[in-house]
């Protein structure tokens, strides 16, 4: 009991960087070493992670992507708006599986969809994410827009601006920015800081280019970063220096 105690102390006398953050997850992220489906060890890594955000006070909202199961451009062949549609849903499974490891360790968290689905999950309602965030609840917004031709990068910004989020922590497979993909070319440079318009002008893969515009246009800095390393999620919200932050 002591050592709860002592733990929730030190917590206390962490000052976390935001107040109200937007975590962007991908579907492979949740996949793990198996680069498929669902890996239970690192779903269960990433909720802890996020539960020592709730414990130092942040409000945490999540978009989770489908990649892991399906992705829209997958469908080849397929009409674009149903493949579009295929991909929502995969986002769906993440989002319920990933409600189910935060509760498995106490974290109060709800399921918002762009598409309703009441059986399972609420409708998504701005007042009502953001009613749930005040009260400590995480909040894992899922089925991208609802609409197609729109990726769930496109979501993470649309949803970070409507609730307000202070920043966009954008978790990734690679640890930051580069010019090039450091897993195929070696002296790929490494971007520490960039603006919204030199992503957008060197083309960079961070996000598409609708969901970069809707945070330049709203003033969202994204914090781009590897999910990959445990405890990096703590790390950038109590302001260390890692990975890539965009910004004006």
């Amino acid at each position: 009991m002591s050592v709860e105690i002592n733990r929730m102390e030190d917590l206390n006398m962490i000052k976390p960087l935001y107040k109200r953050v937007l975590l962007k997850i991908s579907g492979e992220s949740l996949a793990g070493p198996q680069g498929f489906g669902l890996d239970t060890e690192t779903i269960n890594r990433i909720a802890n992670e996020v539960k020592e955000l709730t414990e130092m006070g942040v409000e945490v909202a999540i978009v989770v992507g489908g990649g892991n199961f399906w992705r829209g451009r997958s469908g080849e062949g397929m009409d674009r708006t149903t493949a579009d549609y295929m991909g929502m849903m995969a986002t769906v499974i993440n989002a319920l599986a990933f409600q189910d490891a935060l509760e498995n360790i106490n974290i109060l968290t709800r399921v918002q969809t762009a598409i309703e689905m009441r059986q399972i999950a609420e409708p998504y309602i701005r007042r009502r994410a953001v009613r749930h965030l005040e009260k400590s609840r995480v909040v894992i917004f899922a089925a991208g827009t609802g609409n197609p031709y729109f990726s769930t990068d496109t979501t993470a910004a649309l949803r970070a601006a409507e609730i307000e989020a202070e920043v966009i922590l954008l978790a990734k497979k690679v640890d930051a920015v580069y010019d090039a993909d450091p897993n195929i070319d070696p002296t790929a440079k490494k971007f520490d800081t960039l603006s919204y318009i030199d992503v957008l002008k060197l083309g960079l893969k961070v996000m598409d280019s609708t969901a970069t515009s809707l945070c330049m246009d709203n003033k969202i800095p994204i914090q781009v970063f590897g999910l990959d390393e445990p405890g990096n999620i703590k790390r950038v919200v109590l302001g260390e220096k890692i990975g890539t932050y965009i910004n004006s």
